[in-house]
């Protein structure tokens, strides 16, 4: 088995990554050589060790870390947890959930700042602990993602089927046909990638204001022959469906729709200002979530009764609560239009699933935890065989052909849910061995680009609430006991200690020693000169204040 992973990956008690060449045979410097070089030209510093190209422009970061997370996740599949659990339940999970997140956010960002290589936390969970704690962070990142990906495939199609009255073209032919596309257009390159997230993000971001802007209308009664109702729907049907069961039961959803908001440290290593650029993401982290999530359970709440009949359809692409609401004000030809909304998240969202999947498994293999093969890439520095690899894993789709849309995404969620979980809590933990280190060999804390004063409790918060929610996830399948939903919610914990035992018994179980570990590998300079920023006795206290998270 250990013939199949690459044997130049360094022992984990060495201090130096190896270098990588790229398939043009150019041989690409270890990112230390290049910090500790400042005169290493902008030619030499356009690719990462391991050979992907560093194309990504602050502006791409910023709106790919605030609006990159918006999916048919939280437009669509956020129905199914307003009738599941009932308004409230949806609030009180979105406010959890987004302090988890909240923590998870600042944990990464301190993290990757100053170590901006590599696929973010699952190469500094492996260089910080041990080869096995790096793949199961980097493998569970994969099936979250790959998830993902099929579910927004699968909700592609059935918007076009909708469309397709006459359905000319089967279900599995715009399946075909997206996936070609995609894997065409993530050949061009990372530049191409950051380009059309950007401009998605945007689009997103205004789709989103008008539909607040429509809610508040729409409950103040300005709508012509609608009288306004507030929030009652918070009192018939009421605030809970089914109690603190239906509480508990939307919280797998709910983490599913917070999943991506950690995925921009995958593009720390094609990211040409790390410094200046993750730290400004990163604190868009509290819009994001009081912007995107709140306000979209907020009003979601309050236009949508949780009975509604339209959120028990079984083609769960086509009943979104904002085209609920929209038909439910009296514009029934609004369907069409929330449809378009959702087919330009879900290009945003599968360009963002294969492009983050197929970099993890990129360093997993450079890594020397997966396959070699996998890391091969061409004269643009994209990871062909990864990307190919990613897409073929989002024909899991398929399945919607026999089970149905709404059926097919209530499996993705509970086989990804926990991954989720799995993943952020390996963050919190990759947190605390990082300041350790830094703490044991005496480094100054003001050399970390971003720094939270909030550690380390707040680390600790993380790594404790993951681990409890991915625990009690799915406690509603105890009783009554459903053995297929049980194994789905839980399956992934037994599977990420398998990756565990099988990662050390080929790599070998060695825990990477703290004192000795060299912290100036991985740090680099940004590629564009930093501006002259003035000294914090000149910035004004609120900017202080923010700079603090």
């Amino acid at each position: 088995m250990a013939r199949l992973f690459n044997r130049g990956a360094r022992n984990l008690s060495d201090s130096s990554y190896p270098e990588i060449s790229q398939s043009n045979d150019t041989k690409v410097p270890n990112d230390v050589e290049a910090y500790n070089d400042e005169s290493a030209s902008i030619e030499v510093n356009s690719y990462d060790s391991t050979g992907v190209k560093r194309g990504l422009k602050d502006r791409h970061i910023s709106l790919i870390a605030l609006a990159g997370i918006i999916g048919p996740g939280i437009l669509v599949g956020a129905g199914i947890t307003l009738r599941t659990g009932g308004p409230l339940a949806l609030l009180i999970a979105v406010i959890l959930i987004g302090i988890v997140a909240f923590s998870i956010m600042v944990s990464l960002g301190e993290i990757i700042s100053i170590y901006p290589s590599g696929n973010g936390f699952a190469t500094l969970a492996r260089r910080f602990h041990s080869n096995s704690l790096g793949a199961v962070s980097g493998y569970n990142y994969v099936i979250v993602w790959f998830c993902v990906l099929s579910n927004e495939y699968n909700t592609l199609s059935s918007i076009m089927r909708y469309w397709d009255v006459d359905e000319k073209i089967p279900l599995y032919g715009y399946i075909l046909i997206f996936w070609v596309f995609f894997e065409c257009f993530q050949l061009l390159g990372v530049s191409a990638f950051g380009e059309a997230e950007y401009w998605l993000a945007l689009i997103k971001i205004f789709g989103l204001i008008a539909y607040y802007i429509f809610s508040i209308i729409y409950i103040s009664g300005g709508i012509k022959g609608r009288p306004a109702f507030g929030f009652h729907y918070w009192n018939d049907p009421g605030a809970l469906t089914h109690g603190f069961r239906g509480v508990a039961s939307v919280f797998t959803y709910v983490s599913t729709f917070f999943s991506g908001v950690e995925g921009i440290s995958s593009t720390v290593s094609e990211t040409k200002n790390p410094s200046r650029a993750i730290p400004r993401a990163i604190r868009q982290t509290v819009f994001r979530i009081i912007f995107i999530y709140l306000f979209i359970a907020i009003f979601y709440g309050a236009t949508v009764p949780s009975n509604d009949p339209n959120l028990l359809a079984s083609e769960r692409a086509l009943k979104s609560p904002i085209g609920i609401a929209i038909v439910n004000a009296g514009w029934n030809g609004g369907t069409h239009l929330v449809n378009a909304f959702i087919l330009i998240t879900c290009l945003s969202a599968v360009n963002s699933s294969i492009y983050i999947g197929s970099r993890t498994l990129t360093h997993l293999s450079s890594e020397g935890l997966a396959p070699r093969i996998i890391a091969w890439k061409n004269k643009r520095g994209v990871p062909v065989v990864a990307v190919t690899l990613m897409n073929l894993l989002g024909l899991l789709s398929i399945m919607n052909m026999s089970t149905g849309a709404a059926n097919a995404f209530t499996y993705i969620v509970n086989i990804s849910g926990v991954a989720v979980f799995i993943v952020w809590g390996i963050i919190s933990y990759t947190h605390i061995r990082v300041r350790s280190a830094w703490k044991k060999q005496g480094f100054d804390l003001s050399q970390l680009p971003y720094r939270t004063r909030l550690f380390p409790w707040i680390a600790w918060f993380g790594l404790a609430a993951n681990v409890f929610l991915g625990l009690v996830q799915g406690w509603t399948t105890l009783s009554p006991f459903v053995a297929g939903d049980f194994v789905d919610a839980y399956i992934l914990l037994p599977f990420a200690v398998v990756i565990y035992v099988v990662t050390g018994l080929v790599k070998g179980f060695s825990v990477v020693d703290l004192h000795t570990i060299d912290l100036d590998e991985g740090r680099r300079l940004d590629l564009d000169e930093a501006t002259v920023t003035d000294p914090d006795d000149k910035i004004p206290w609120f900017k202080r204040f923010w700079k603090e998270f």
